[in-house]
């Protein structure tokens, strides 16, 4: 497979270049695939329901051919995967797909473990040490720093904002030791994020170091995200004939979206062969994309702090995939935006606790809330050509505009899909001020709780930090 720069489609490399670079030295730009391979109905559709496993592997084969033998692919995907990504039926036409039981509680684990196992099999045979720089608005600096912990000739530097993660995600960060240690960063995620892209094009400085990326700007971590929106539309069609009693309904997938890694892999899989009607984009008060969606310019902004703090970026990298992969008018067939405050998360939490009896955290209740609203009138109103409020939560489309499966849903032949990203335990504060009780803590979450803290603080400088890590990595 070849692979193409989003800013220069006549810069092309192979998989392992795409994977150890991360990204473009000299453009900036983003890996893409040259092509999207379809996988054979076959794969997805049997007698006997695919393994997640088996799914991960069909659909990875096409990217890695050439490179990664298939029993090396297999042993990798065996390895990283332990856990699979379960299918959880709240009412008859909703269903959340739970990406939180890997061991850092939230779904960048399945990313993170791909991505590590692949740079490891690529780095094995190099004599320099590959420098993983990775910056973080809540669960990916843990997912990668977990991933990596202990991997010989790699080593990792997480980058997070100051005081703008949970204290549960704070720790995750700043425990690790050995090849993995954390930045705590005077500034937002949007200042970690370009120190990182700053020090992959300075020239200078990769010549010093090997660097790559482990964000979602890597291909390999995008790549393994596809794996589940395969696997979960999957399930749901085997079941939702019997939950809903609809005949062929049209499946919406709504994905918490903050640097839009998730929402990519998703447009991926669907290209792939998911069998997925379209996508809600469900964001924060950082809502740079709904806003493109709804008015064609795209404007970047600083990000601003939000109770769904995974979701805190203004300048989401991988939009710059989404355009790659589709026109403005393409996206809007396929992609509704949708936006909700810090109380709307909260009532919406509250709401789907109440109404379901299921306890979502922060970023699957911005999910909820969007899918909530678009099969209970919302979609309809819009049709109908009742005109939005400005600058308030919810849809960010006009009827001129709305999304080609809008009609199914208004119709109610649609069934939701939600992507609950994270544990709700890892953010206990915010559920117990939603429902009055914090939920329930996994055992290894409660274990890092008891480890010290070693992130190092630091000015959001990019002088100050190319001599750390000139001082600490050369």
């Amino acid at each position: 497979m070849i692979y193409c720069d989003t800013r220069d489609s006549t810069r092309k490399v192979d998989f392992k270049t795409a994977v150890m670079q991360g990204m473009d030295p000299v453009t900036g730009g983003l890996y893409m695939p040259e092509s999207i391979p379809v996988l054979p109905r076959s794969v997805l559709f049997r007698n006997i329901s695919p393994s997640f496993r088996d799914i991960a592997f069909e659909a990875a084969k096409p990217f890695v051919a050439g490179e990664l033998p298939d029993d090396e692919l297999m042993a990798i995907i065996a390895d990283s995967y332990p856990f699979t990504a379960p299918v959880a039926p709240i009412d008859p036409t909703t269903y959340v797909l739970e990406l939180f039981h890997g061991p850092t509680c939230a779904f960048k684990d399945f990313g993170a473990r791909f991505m590590a196992r692949v740079m490891s099999w690529f780095n094995s045979e190099e004599s320099q040490p590959l420098h993983i720089l990775v910056a973080t608005s809540g669960d990916t600096g843990s997912a990668v720093g977990s991933a990596f912990h202990g991997v010989p000739g790699i080593d990792v530097t997480i980058l997070y904002p100051t005081g703008k993660i949970s204290p549960l995600q704070e720790k995750q960060l700043s425990t690790f030791d050995g090849n993995v240690r954390s930045l705590s960063i005077e500034g937002t995620f949007d200042d970690c994020q370009k120190l990182v892209k700053t020090a992959f094009t300075d020239a200078a400085l990769r010549s010093r170091l090997r660097l790559s990326s482990a964000n979602s700007i890597n291909i390999s971590r995008l790549l393994p995200q596809a794996f589940y929106y395969l696997y979960g539309s999957t399930l749901v069609y085997e079941r939702c004939r019997y939950d809903s009693k609809l005949d062929c309904p049209s499946l919406i997938v709504v994905v918490p979206s903050g640097n839009f890694g998730n929402l990519t892999s998703g447009l991926m899989a669907r290209k792939m062969g998911a069998q997925i009607r379209g996508f809600i984009a469900a964001t924060n008060a950082n809502r740079t994309v709904p806003d493109w969606l709804e008015s064609g310019v795209y404007s970047s902004r600083p990000s601003v702090s939000t109770l769904s703090n995974a979701m805190d970026v203004g300048a989401p990298s991988n939009f710059e995939r989404l355009s790659h992969m589709y026109s403005l008018e393409e996206a809007r067939k396929l992609i509704a935006g949708y936006w909700l405050d810090d109380q709307g998360t909260l009532d919406a939490i509250r709401s789907c606790h109440s109404r379901t009896g299921y306890i979502i955290d922060p970023h699957g209740a911005v999910a909820w809330k969007a899918w909530d609203d678009c099969r209970s009138g919302a979609l309809s109103s819009l049709l109908s050509g009742i005109p939005l409020s400005a600058n308030e939560p919810g849809l960010r489309c006009t009827k001129a505009i709305a999304p080609e499966w809008a009609r199914d849903c208004a119709d109610r032949n649609c069934v939701g899909l939600l992507l609950e990203t994270a544990h709700p335990a890892k953010f206990g504060d915010t559920v117990q001020e939603a429902i009055g009780r914090e939920p329930s803590m996994p055992e290894r979450l409660e274990k890092v709780l008891s480890l010290p803290d070693r992130s190092i603080p630091m000015p959001a400088d990019y002088a100050v930090f190319r001599d750390w890590l000139v001082s600490n990595l050369d």
